[in-house]
């Protein structure tokens, strides 16, 4: 049997929650993802997608499915079957920090158009959570893998 050899770092999405050292943390392999959430008056969802870039988040568009209890879109926002659809004048984020309750809906995060609620992750009792650009530590692959 042949040997595995050890993969570079990738990019990742990091999450953490908890007093430093947070008590919860995971890394998610990915270059892009989307972070959905319903406002918790409205009952409206909100649908925002990042792209990794370095140490970057960029906000690449965002979506508010209605409108109301001071949750309007955007001016430049554009209404497409039901969605307003929009971009920000500054989407470059360092981080992402939500606040979390066992009150309301979990966040969802997507990754590969496949959506969890943040809780898959970290627990909602862990607190208010980081999102971050990071790097995901070496994996082992197989030399089947690597090919």
């Amino acid at each position: 049997m042949a040997a595995a050899t050890v993969v570079g770092l990738v990019a990742a999405l990091c999450l953490s929650a908890g007093a430093p050292p947070p008590t919860s943390a995971a890394a998610i392999a990915t270059t892009h993802f989307t972070l959905r959430w319903q406002h918790s008056i409205e009952k409206t969802a909100w649908e925002e997608d990042y792209v990794i870039a370095g140490a970057w988040l960029l906000l690449s568009g965002a979506r508010i499915h209605g409108s109301g209890a001071g949750m309007e879109p955007p001016p430049d926002a554009v209404l497409q079957d039901g969605v307003w659809h929009y971009h920000i004048a500054d989407p470059w984020r360092r981080s992402l920090v939500l606040a979390r309750s066992e009150f309301v809906r979990d966040y969802e995060l997507c990754v590969d158009q496949s959506c969890q609620p943040l809780s898959h992750w970290i627990p909602v009792a862990a607190g208010t959570t980081k999102l971050q650009a990071c790097k995901a530590a070496p994996t082992l692959m197989s030399p089947a893998q690597s090919r």
